[in-house]
């Protein structure tokens, strides 16, 4: 109870002193409040930017695996572009003999004038795919249905609209049943999917018009062109490796790779990328806060300097309260508790003002920090160092308050 009735007394005191220095309080504690007011924001706009990069990665899919033909620089003297792309057959024997993938799906894209009525777009993509797209990609179909396994052996000149076509070819709201025209040929709108809108970092932005088509049809459309990618589906968060060896495993052979040459493909699976962009960003966070960190470093020298100047300018007190039985200890109490005050006051408003600098951020039109917050943690690592700092640049002003002689002290002008 007496400790207790010590430290309120001490706390007492100490807002007391900064209540009569109020202007060189809040000059002393200027420094600290910049600092937790930078370690906050760069935090929660770190926190916000990452949470919307995760988001876009989720709308792509964390299970996808990206397959596609890459050509080395060893090679380009040798071979072309065109000779290292993905043949049928391969995307074929990929989901025949690899187990740790579900599903797969290549994807044939064209270029083809669209019309409908008196509405005419040049140029449109149309993406030729198998009835598996849906499962991998899972974008939901709002109205009709998916395609189905007939429509692809049967090479049916059917059709799935995202909405932004619906817009750009002035097709009902429910278009199903209605026919577009591709290339000036007549294609059946069985089903409209849903438009996945990405970030400008991955290539988004505006909407734009998307037709998908049975892989067999597109092929039939441009038999000239070849497949642009082939997306396929883990069987489970663990397969990544063993889905990796096996699709290399199964394009090598393929192609008649010798163990010396270099893979004229490459595969990719998103969680990977998952992986490495955390790693990047806790690198990132941590090295932000520390360089912002600096200036709670000088906040806190501006702490020390200011309480030597108090213990200075209250040197007969401390005298009087020596000589009147005060043990060194509790007087330096006194003065790291006021320290300590000092710094937790001016992190308590650089945490606000940091609050308001995220709030501000979020406000700006298309902004990637709309989900940016100040995190928990955040909030306590400021007050922990901010605490910190009090204790450590007061200390010395504390020690040298307690262990003035109160003799000398009480004969100080």
């Amino acid at each position: 109870m007496i400790v207790v009735r010590i430290i309120v007394q001490t706390l007492g005191l100490a807002l007391g002193q900064i209540w009569a220095n109020k202007v060189r309080s809040m000059l002393t504690t200027l420094g600290v409040i910049i600092g937790v007011a930078s370690v906050v924001a760069v935090i929660a706009a770190l926190q916000g930017l990452r949470q919307s990069v995760l988001t876009q990665f989720e709308k792509i899919g964390t299970k996808r695996v990206y397959i596609d033909g890459t050509l080395p620089r060893s090679m380009w003297n040798r071979m072309s572009w065109r000779d290292v792309q993905l043949k049928l057959e391969e995307v074929e024997a990929i989901g025949a003999l690899c187990p740790s993938l579900e599903s797969i799906t290549p994807e044939w894209w064209g270029g083809y004038r669209a019309e409908h009525g008196d509405s005419l777009l040049e140029s449109v993509a149309v993406v030729g795919i198998w009835p598996s797209w849906h499962g991998i990609v899972g974008r939901q179909v709002l109205m009709g249905r998916p395609f189905s396994t007939i429509d692809e052996e049967e090479r049916r000149f059917v059709c799935l609209v995202n909405e932004a076509a619906i817009d750009d070819l002035g097709l009902d709201r429910d278009p199903v049943g209605q026919y577009i025209l591709l290339a000036g040929r007549r294609f059946l709108i069985v089903g409209v999917v849903e438009t996945i809108q990405f970030a400008a970092m991955f290539g988004g932005g505006d909407s734009s018009t998307e037709i998908f088509i049975p892989f067999g049809t597109a092929q039939i459309m441009n038999p000239n062109g070849w497949i642009n990618q082939a997306w396929g589906q883990l069987a489970g968060p663990d397969k990544v490796d063993d889905a990796r060896a096996e699709v290399a495993s199964v394009l090598r052979r393929m192609r008649e790779l010798k163990p010396g040459d270099e893979d004229t493909f490459e595969v990719q699976v998103i969680q990977q990328f998952i992986d490495q962009f955390n790693a990047m960003a806790a690198a990132i966070t941590a090295g932000a806060s520390g360089i912002v960190g600096i200036s709670l470093l000088v906040g806190g020298i501006g702490i020390m300097n200011i309480m030597l100047v108090s213990v200075s300018e209250r040197t007969r007190e401390i005298g009087l309260r020596k000589a009147v039985g005060a043990r060194p200890g509790v007087v330096l109490v006194q003065f790291l508790v006021e320290a300590v005050t000092l710094c937790l006051a001016g992190g308590g408003l650089g945490i606000l003002i940091g609050q308001g600098l995220i709030l501000g951020l979020r406000q700006i039109p298309d902004s990637p920090m709309e989900q940016a917050s100040v995190p928990a943690w955040a909030v306590m690592l400021a007050v922990g160092f901010s605490a910190g700092v009090g204790v450590v640049f007061g200390m010395f002003p504390a020690l040298k308050a307690a262990r003035l002689d109160p003799i000398v002290a009480l004969r100080h002008e």
